[in-house]
Order: C-alpha cells, then sequence, then structure tokens
C-alpha cells in the first residue's frame, strides 16, 4: 500500500469513542480476557460474568480494551504477540515490566481502534500542551464536525474522563474507594498526563525524557509503523513528527528522541545515525523482526 493511500485511510477511519462502558483498563484484566479467549469461551455468553469473575458490564469493557490495544486480529483471534506477552510461558504474562506498559501504550494509539488516544498523542497535543477536559472536548467536537460525523457529547465526555482514568495518577484527597480503583489503571505508571497542581481541572502532557521507556520499544515502533514498511533509511524529523512516530506517541522532545536512537545504533547490528548537513537520518543496513526486537528487549 502506497503511503499517501496509507494516509487517506487513516483520515478517514471513522472515529469511535464508546465500548468500554466508562471503565478504564485495569491491571489484569487483559491478562484475563487473554486467557478467557484462548480458552474458546465467549464474551457473549451469560456465563461470562461467572468465568471472569466480573459484571456484565465489565465483561463488555474487557473485550473492548482487548480490540482497543490490538491484542485480537479482525477476526476476534489472538495475535503472535499477543502470545509472546501474555502467554503463561510468554516474556510478561501479568504486565510487570514498565517496557511491556510502554509497548501497550504505542498499540491503544497506533492500532486506532480507540479514537481518542490517536486524536490526543498525534494531533492534539501539537495544539495544547496545557489543557482542560473543555479544550479536549472542543477539539474532538471540533474533529467529528470536520469528518461530518455525528456523535454524542455525552459519550465523548465519558470518553475523556476514561482517557484521564488510564493516565493520570489519582489525587490522595479523593475518598479511598476512587483511588484505590484509579490506582488499578494499567498506564498511570508511564506518567504521560499529569495534573497541573495550581490549576483545577487542567493537565499536561509535556514532551520530554522519559526514563523508563527503553529504547527497544522505541526501535519496535519504528519497525511496525506502516509508513516505514518499506524503509531502511528514517529521517529524524519524520520520526519526532510523523503519525505515530516515536516523538509523538511517547511525547517525546527531540534531545530525547536522539538519545534513545543513538542507544538503538549501539544495541542493534547494522544500526547507523548519521547528520549530513543537517539532514539527521537512522540507518537500518539490515531490519530486524519487529518480534525479535522485542524479544532482545525481555532477554
Amino acid at each position: 500500500m502506497q503511503l499517501h493511500h496509507i494516509i487517506f485511510k487513516e483520515l478517514m477511519a471513522k472515529l469511535t469513542f464508546s465500548g468500554h462502558e466508562t471503565f478504564q483498563c485495569r491491571n489484569l484484566w487483559l491478562k484475563k480476557g487473554y486467557e478467557f479467549k484462548n480458552a474458546g469461551l465467549d464474551f457473549n455468553s451469560e456465563l461470562a460474568v461467572i468465568d471472569l469473575g466480573v459484571g456484565k458490564n465489565m465483561v463488555t469493557s474487557i473485550r473492548y480494551w482487548l480490540n482497543a490495544f490490538g491484542l485480537l486480529d479482525d477476526d476476534g483471534h489472538t495475535q503472535d504477540l499477543t502470545n509472546l506477552i501474555l502467554n503463561d510461558q510468554g516474556k510478561d504474562p501479568y504486565l510487570e515490566d514498565v517496557g511491556t506498559l510502554w509497548l501497550l501504550h504505542y498499540m491503544l494509539v497506533s492500532t486506532n481502534k480507540a479514537s481518542i488516544y490517536n486524536l490526543f498523542f498525534n494531533h492534539f497535543r501539537k495544539q495544547r500542551i496545557e489543557f482542560s477536559k473543555q479544550h479536549l472536548m472542543n477539539y474532538l467536537i471540533s474533529e467529528c464536525n470536520h469528518r461530518e460525523e455525528k456523535h454524542s457529547e455525552n459519550t465523548i465526555e465519558n470518553d475523556i474522563g476514561v482517557l484521564l482514568k488510564n493516565y493520570v495518577r489519582p489525587n490522595s484527597k479523593e475518598n479511598s474507594k476512587d483511588v484505590e480503583d484509579s490506582y488499578s489503571s494499567l498506564l498511570i505508571e508511564l506518567d504521560l498526563i499529569k495534573p497541573i497542581v495550581d490549576r483545577k481541572d487542567w493537565y499536561e502532557c509535556k514532551n520530554e525524557y522519559r526514563s523508563s521507556l527503553p529504547s527497544e520499544i522505541v526501535l519496535y515502533s519504528i519497525l511496525s509503523n506502516p509508513r516505514y514498511k518499506d524503509s531502511s533509511s528514517f529521517n529524524f524529523n519524520h520520526l519526532l513528527n510523523d503519525e505515530n512516530s516515536p516523538g509523538l506517541v511517547f511525547a517525546l522532545d527531540a534531545d530525547s528522541l536522539l538519545m534513545h536512537i543513538l542507544a538503538i545504533t549501539e544495541k542493534f547490528d547494522g544500526a547507523v545515525y548519521k547528520e549530513d548537513a543537517g539532514n539527521r537520518v537512522l540507518q537500518l543496513s539490515s531490519k530486524p523482526d519487529q518480534l525479535n526486537v522485542l524479544e532482545a528487549y525481555y532477554d
């Protein structure tokens, strides 16, 4: 598929703002859903609430998050990557490694089955690093209007609430039940979105160095991006600013991205970084297999 066809398909994909039943993805849900699926069980069965040990709406939410993170293919089957991580003999079945969380974050954004994550990290943040819920609401409504799609404002508002619960650490002043629920969120350890302390209901998602982000996950994000499928040479500015690039998805500034690229050249044979007359390029003379890159990280 040519690059302009890929871009056109991304731009024209119908927006989706519901399906999670207002539940953020909780720590053990993906593993629980993976085992349920591998056992050949049916999310639509009346027995699913018993087999999964959760309420009916949570059953729906678990299935939603498996799809949103790209852990199931279009036919509802588990992917090779899913098995590599979540199988009992896999690399990180209980998602205890922060590198796995960064990988899942990348998949959530790039898979684009839950539109708000792709829009937020690839587009909204180019307009605002600091924002309120209303700013994000206005942007999403504008995007719907631009695409001539109709979506309920209540549905979009719920999606914003779930996005924030997925990423923002809870305030210790909340009641204990809310704090406990918020701390069960899968992605808060990434510290990608933070509340602005002296501005009520304001948040920030800065471009900065991410100390817990493994360079192998950065390389995986480059290799798995369909924009770069036929490339062995990657322009630095594209890696910083392209759709689903590591610069945008991981909210990196230029210096931080360069640090990861230099780390990649040290860890992988055939990876070279070059600067020539202001043109900065990562070159891979022998492109490693995506899953082999993850194997190298976990091993």
